[in-house]
């Protein structure tokens, strides 16, 4: 297993991995995308490598905080093959990224995820790497 940094040789993977997080994407807009966010100061995309295949990613940003001194990180996308969960992939991208955000100085480091039920396990996850469920988020379309 190895954890790397992405790159653009890895669109058809990340097309794949945004397909089963539920976000339909098609090859061209993945790599619009992640020109985009390679592009983008304190935005980093790692994924997993397994026997030469990409199996997960995780994609995180680094920010200033209002409310206290300091920087935060905040995963905004992450997600295992669903033909590779289970194998300890997502606790090593977590951890990576966490370690990784560490390094660029950040204090903490946060997520959002749904509120269905197909996320449940995803949520037990998250608590047993040591996340605690503290806000509600809200989305508004602005199209």
């Amino acid at each position: 297993m190895v954890i790397r940094r992405a790159s653009s040789k890895d669109i058809n993977d990340l097309t794949s991995l945004m397909e089963q997080l539920g976000y339909p994407t098609s090859v061209e807009q993945m790599r619009v995308r992640f020109k985009h966010i390679e592009e983008t100061p304190n935005h980093y995309t790692l994924v997993a490598e397994y026997d030469g295949k990409v199996v997960g990613m995780i994609g995180f940003h680094t920010g200033l905080l209002y409310n206290s001194d300091g920087i935060y990180a905040r995963v905004i996308a992450f997600v295992v093959d669903s033909n590779y969960r289970n194998k300890g992939i997502g606790r090593l991208l977590l951890s990576d990224a966490e370690r990784y955000a560490k390094d660029l100085g950040a204090d903490g480091i946060g997520l959002n995820s749904g509120n269905r039920a197909e996320r449940e396990n995803a949520h037990q996850f998250y608590k047993k790497m040591g996340y605690s469920a503290k806000s509600t988020g809200f989305v508004k379309s602005l199209l």
